[in-house]
């Protein structure tokens, strides 16, 4: 992870000749990035917000791109303006012709005939993507599981990117294609992250954020991958973990931070949680 005070960038390698890397530049100025990356590599590129260059042999690419050539190297050369917001895929050929093998008939350039031929595709990003995408980006899972969570939401995302055009209506919600939408459904979720304590009801949290209830508990849902109290759990679980584990808190304290008015409720919750109790935690993480 690399991180300035307006920019992240993140690498993750999810399996032999499997790359996800992830983008965003919150600043005002243009950020650039570089990356060797050799012949045997295909490229998915996705820019879910804002805008992005890709930089080849003094070519510029607009995203969504897919690029593949087999005969020469195509180094990353990324060009990444302000407020903008980037998912890459490298994925090794051998790697690609595995998970594709039966689908090579109607993906062009892993027919027989294309496979030693360079391809380049620029498309426009289905909203069924753009949905995973955006689980990605926001996925907070816990760290010993991320890896696997974020690996399947990627077969997903090749699955429906390489999806035949007559079998690609799924029942997802357009609204998400407006990226005002999805704004206002990451404000829900800082609103009940900042106020964990105390969080507003569901019908309040619709009108400060301007969606309605229906919208908000469905967007939610799609860019999130749990209902809003459900997350809303699991952050509070995982913020009071890791409380415990700096120990600087006793339990009653930690309970009170995250809303428990009761030693006893938070200690419930805790137990469903991770299976064991606050202390039985802290005294496992300390030996």
């Amino acid at each position: 992870m690399k991180n300035t005070a307006q920019s992240s960038f993140n690498e993750t390698n999810l399996e032999n000749g499997f790359w996800l890397l992830e983008f965003s530049n919150e600043s005002n100025e243009t950020q650039r990035f570089e990356r060797d990356i050799d012949h045997t590599f295909i490229q998915l590129h996705f820019c879910i917000r804002g805008n992005a260059k890709f930089h080849f042999n003094s070519g510029n690419y607009a995203f969504d791109v897919l690029l593949y050539n087999p005969q020469q190297k195509l180094p990353l050369n990324l060009e990444i303006r302000p407020k903008s917001t980037l998912v890459s895929l490298l994925i090794s050929i051998e790697k690609f012709h595995a998970l594709f093998s039966k689908e090579a008939n109607y993906i062009p350039f892993l027919s027989k005939e294309n496979s030693n031929k360079k391809y380049y595709d620029d498309s426009v990003i289905r909203s069924t993507v753009l949905i995973v995408l955006q689980q990605i980006i926001n996925a907070n899972i816990n760290s010993s599981i991320r890896n696997l969570y974020i690996k399947g939401k990627i077969y997903e995302l090749l699955s429906l990117h390489f999806q035949q055009d007559e079998a690609s209506n799924g029942e997802y919600c357009p609204f998400l294609v407006d990226e005002r939408d999805v704004a206002k459904i990451r404000k829900a979720k800082d609103i009940i992250i900042t106020r964990m304590a105390e969080p507003p009801t569901l019908q309040e949290l619709a009108n400060e954020i301007g969606l309605n209830l229906k919208k908000l508990k469905e967007g939610f849902k799609q860019i999130y991958g749990d209902t809003v109290y459900s997350f809303l759990f699991d952050y509070k679980m995982e913020f009071a973990r890791k409380l415990l584990e700096a120990n600087q808190h006793n339990v009653n304290e930690v309970g009170l931070k995250i809303g428990y008015s009761t030693s006893s409720h938070f200690i419930a919750a805790f137990k469903k949680k991770y299976g064991t109790t606050p202390k039985q935690h802290v005294l496992s993480f300390n030996s």
